[in-house]
């Protein structure tokens, strides 16, 4: 299959959607990928040409994975992580990071996307000390996630839960919420959130009108939230310095350039 009618990778799956635009395959398109269809380069562009720092929050989305996932593993001491909305393998995924600090860490990614689940498996690998997973299921249903993890978490020794861009297409506050507390009630004392989540707090005159045209174009809608309604799914933990900020400005390291900051809310709390 050419780059021109779909993704490098292969043919997609037979249940994937190829006519309407999805959130996996665009955010993909924004990273450099290949694995997507001309319909999400196209609502891609569109959006875009409205917000144009929107290749710039992408990027700083990953590397913000990249810098928490390596503190987790590292100065935190945690082995487990917990990925779920993990969208289309790309470079530096979070068993690569983790396992680069600790080779014996074990990781389970989460997603409901067709496309995602027929190459997960195939990239998904992990070194020989360690173990990676990948679950086909919902982040609305964290029973379903919770209960399968038995395999290859242990929810009596701290979890890395890690909610990068996902919750905002849950556009009920009081349900991603909910989902965050079940989540962070599941696993044990000294686990840890990582989430992002767009918001209008932080951003450019034409991000509310490219999430309109995203809402009325492509698939999942997504909501953006206050930095306040973002505060409340760390309710109960212990919010790690800088705080809640955009993911461009979380511990960047000495010397290095941190970019331009971007409407994308970054944290990384700790359940006592």
């Amino acid at each position: 299959m050419t780059r021109e009618d779909g993704p490098g990778r292969g043919a997609a799956p037979s249940e994937v959607v190829t006519d309407r635009a999805h959130n996996a395959r665009v955010w993909n398109y924004w990273l450099g990928g290949e694995d997507n269809y001309l319909v999400d380069r196209a609502v891609g562009d569109q959006v875009t040409a409205m917000y144009p720092s929107i290749g710039e929050v992408a990027r700083a989305d990953r590397a913000f994975l990249g810098r928490s996932v390596a503190y987790l593993a590292g100065e935190a001491g945690m082995r487990q992580f917990l990925d779920i909305g993990t969208g289309l393998p790309t470079a530096e995924n979070t068993h690569e990071v983790a396992q680069a600090v600790a080779p014996d860490a074990r990781i389970v990614y989460v997603d409901n996307d067709p496309t995602v689940l027929a190459h997960a498996r195939a990239l998904l690998t992990s070194s020989p000390w360690g173990q990676t997973e990948y679950l086909d299921a919902d982040v609305r249903d964290p029973g379903t996630i919770l209960g399968s993890l038995g395999r290859t978490l242990d929810l009596e020794r701290p979890v890395a839960v890690i909610l990068l861009g996902i919750l905002n297409f849950v556009p009920d506050t009081d349900e991603a919420r909910s989902i965050v507390r079940r989540l962070l009630d599941a696993v044990a004392p000294g686990s840890h959130l990582v989430l992002t989540h767009p918001t209008l707090e932080l951003g450019g005159s034409g991000n509310e009108e490219a999430m309109r045209f995203w809402n009325e174009n492509a698939t999942p809608p997504i909501t953006a939230r206050t930095g306040a309604e973002i505060a409340s799914f760390a309710e109960g933990l212990d919010v790690l310095e800088p705080g809640i900020v955009s993911c461009s400005r979380w511990r960047v390291a000495p010397g290095e350039d941190p970019g331009p900051e971007v409407a994308q809310f970054g944290l990384v709390a700790r359940k006592p």
